[in-house]
């Protein structure tokens, strides 16, 4: 049986003082350059070849994503989720100056205590998101973080694996997310799924200086297709980046050839804030000090074993591409495409 992710969540509206707000869109512009979130590289080893997180990005295929739209093809749905990010802060590391307010803020870590019922938070990132006009990000779950195990050194869709199976709880470090906007967006709405991904989702506008906070690993959400422009949609692809080019403007470029321009109240601009959540100083001094680690290979096993339980899998063990599609397939169960949403 699969584990029913559920999630209290809370939404601020308004957020932040509205000079505070004002100063994160300026931050954005001054920090200049944004890249494609698809930039992260292909799995090595178990999982070879495949995309960093191809469970979203198949079942966005399979579905054509929230309300069902399968009938565009490939490259077009591509493209809607090559989305653009980029990291303020990250541990001590920060790379956008001026973001230190945001990181410690004391609102949301007030906030990212109840979500969990712990009281000692620990800031870990935080990144920008930027969505042009006709894109849209895959519903999925975010990508966990486990004792030994996390995004920087492991396989990000078998970190959502451990975690929608159940079998590594103890294990698992809780981590409460934010997201916050700061323009008025015409579509882009935060879709999520607080009671389960057989219940109805809840949706967020994109509203200037709001924001929500729960637990993105288990809770289902998706961003809504930001609205078009008359002109189509370029083909967004590796190696090109959005810049600011001055007065409210962006422009992608690949290389030095502009691929498209847009103003500022076209785009869809979010702040993403993750805290790791502890249940004492005890709690935090293990993840701190490694004790307690997993392995891969320990998870590998844990996994197959349950698969040969479940009929899944015989004696053996198969080719990494094909354990990673098994994987994903039996323990990931993505909420439905709402065709008659509006």
């Amino acid at each position: 049986m699969q584990p029913h992710f559920f999630s209290n969540y809370h939404e601020f509206d308004p957020f932040l003082q509205e000079e505070q707000a004002r100063g994160l869109t300026d931050l954005c512009e001054k920090f200049g350059s944004y890249g494609l979130y698809s930039e992260e590289s292909l799995n090595e080893g178990i999982g070879e070849g495949l995309p960093q997180r191809f469970d979203a990005a198949f079942n966005f295929i399979k579905t054509g994503g929230r309300f069902g739209q399968a009938h565009e093809d490939l490259a077009t749905l591509a493209a809607r989720t090559n989305y653009f990010r980029e990291t303020y802060a990250y541990g001590d590391e920060v790379a956008a100056p001026g973001i230190e307010f945001f990181y410690r803020n004391v609102e949301l870590i007030e906030q990212a205590k109840k979500i969990f019922d712990r009281p000692v938070i620990e800031p870990a990132i935080v990144y920008a998101n930027i969505l042009l006009p006709g894109q849209e990000l895959a519903t999925h779950t975010d990508v966990p973080e486990f004792r030994g195990l996390n995004r920087r050194l492991h396989p990000q869709w078998m970190l959502v694996v451990m975690h929608h199976s159940g079998l590594f709880d103890s294990w698992r470090m809780p981590i409460a997310t934010s997201v916050s906007w700061y323009q008025d967006t015409e579509g882009g709405a935060f879709a999520f799924y607080p009671k389960g991904a057989d219940q109805p989702a809840r949706t967020h506008s994109v509203r200037f200086n709001s924001a929500v906070i729960m637990d993105t690993d288990s809770v289902f959400h998706g961003v809504d297709r930001v609205q078009e422009l008359d002109s189509p949609m370029p083909a967004f692809r590796s190696g090109m980046r959005l810049n600011a080019i001055g007065h409210r403007r962006w422009a992608v470029l690949d290389g030095a050839e502009e691929i498209g321009r847009y103003r500022w109240e076209e785009m869809r601009f979010s702040i993403s804030w993750k805290a790791y959540c502890f249940i004492d100083n005890a709690d935090k001094e293990r993840w701190h000090t490694h004790s307690e680690d997993l392995n891969v290979e320990t998870v590998l096993d844990t996994l197959c074993a349950d698969l040969r339980e479940r009929g899944r899998l015989q004696d053996g063990r198969p080719s990494n591409r094909e354990l990673a599609e098994i994987l994903v397939d039996e323990y990931i169960h993505f909420p439905k495409p709402c065709e008659t949403c509006t």
